[in-house]
């Protein structure tokens, strides 16, 4: 049996677990630079706010409803995260952490278990260990599980927080009343043709010739539809390595100073690069790209993209980042407002299996520079720079309404009143 247990509107859940007094009351979570809605409790849920609603659009909403109204704080909902994690591995030592509010968990050998007893648990000492809501869907297998979930919130009144799909007929009865397009795992488009031959339920694709999946939704689509049909067909997965990794952002306000956009990506790259050597990779080419904002038609627009070959392949910060100053310098126009820049790390490859050339530029003093940077602002919160950055702050995007970060910084943690 697998076990998929989801966090419950995980982001507000957060901001809630230290400010009770936003319980019962309509919470959001904005996106980076405060723009679009990207996290809503159940409250903010039934006065019909939708996910990735505008922030500006929705305002009057807001004040009208008094909606508590947050800046995305992922320095908490990072941390408390892993400690829902660590408390749910204690219980399977089979975990595929698949989202940052969702994980499996594989249960076997655990025939003679009460499993429903086991959800119940789970729920208590999440709830007691870090005062995160979650619900619990069990089934013989992963896209069972899914819809298991789906039940267990949805009708969590009824369920407990736990439910669980162990005969046949209740998982008859699920994949009737799961819609096609909340199937996991079934796009926009797969579903709009499935509506076309009348397909409208989880019930109805499990009984299509495999044939006709296979053709239409590749393999992919077939092993989704044996496995809703209860064949054990998706297992756990490793954690992936990233192929790419990218690291863009909307600036808060408009540049037009080349040393102004330079500083951004460069920071960009400091963030990338760090991330490459978290996963023990490194890169042989960068793409950057840099535009204007397509919303004013009223400036003129452009936008351009370049990508830099990397001489040999690196994880170092410094030759990462000369490479893309060394490509924005060839796309950059001047007189022109721009809104967005980013970074793309490619053609990465396991740090111990990168080809060195025989007259490699690679520096070998930056392996062990990197390490010590990396282990000293783990520690210290960020606090090494490198030169190219803005030594007063990393990312300068817009956080109006950023709650503090009570479990990760010693300067915020919540303060008692005793008296």
């Amino acid at each position: 049996m697998f076990a998929l247990v989801d966090c419950n509107n995980f982001y507000a859940s957060c901001e809630r677990v230290f400010d009770p007094s936003l319980l019962d009351k309509p919470v959001v979570v904005l996106s980076n630079n405060d723009g679009c809605v990207i996290a809503r409790s159940n409250e903010a849920k039934a006065l019909d706010i939708p996910m990735g609603a505008p922030a500006f659009q929705f305002q009057k909403i807001f004040d009208k409803h008094k909606v508590n109204v947050f800046s995305s704080n992922y320095a908490l909902y990072g941390d408390m995260s892993a400690r829902v994690m660590n408390i749910l591995s204690r219980f399977s030592p089979e975990v595929e952490i698949y989202s940052i509010d969702e994980t499996f968990l594989k249960f076997e050998g655990f025939r003679f278990f009460d499993l429903r007893q086991v959800g119940l648990q789970m729920i208590k000492m999440v709830k007691r260990g870090t005062g995160i809501p979650i619900s619990v869907g069990i089934a013989p297998t992963k896209s069972l599980a899914k819809i298991a979930n789906k039940i267990a919130k949805k009708f969590s009144e009824r369920t407990g927080g736990v439910f669980i799909l162990d005969s046949e007929e209740k998982i008859e009865k699920a994949l009737a009343w799961t819609k096609i397009e909340d199937v996991w795992g079934i796009g926009r488009q797969h579903a709009k043709r499935l509506h076309q031959i009348k397909v409208y339920n989880a019930l109805q694709f499990t009984r299509l010739p495999n044939e006709y999946v296979r053709k239409e939704m590749t393999q992919v689509g077939l092993r989704l539809k044996r496995d809703l049909s209860g064949e054990n067909i998706l297992d756990l997965e490793e954690p992936a390595i990233k192929k790419n990794i990218a690291v863009t952002r909307a600036f808060e306000k408009m540049y037009s100073e080349y040393h102004e956009i330079r500083e951004r990506v460069s920071t960009y790259c400091v963030r990338g690069a760090f991330k490459l050597r978290k996963q023990n990779s490194c890169c042989s080419m960068i793409y950057v790209f840099l535009h204007t904002n397509p919303h004013r038609q009223d400036l003129k627009q452009y936008r351009c993209n370049i990508a830099v070959q990397i001489p040999s392949p690196t994880s170092s910060t410094i030759e990462i980042t000369r490479a893309a100053l060394s490509g924005l310098a060839k796309i950059f126009r001047q007189g022109y407002e721009y809104k967005k820049a980013g970074i793309i790390l490619m053609g990465l490859r396991p740090e111990n299996q990168k080809q060195l050339s025989l007259f490699s530029a690679t520096n070998p003093k930056h392996e062990q520079l990197m390490k010590t940077i990396d282990h000293l602002n783990r520690n210290l919160s960020d606090k090494v720079k490198f030169g190219g950055q803005d030594l007063g702050q990393t990312w300068k995007v817009k956080q109006e309404r950023l709650s503090k970060r009570y479990t990760t910084r010693l300067e915020e943690l919540i303060i008692i009143h005793c008296s």
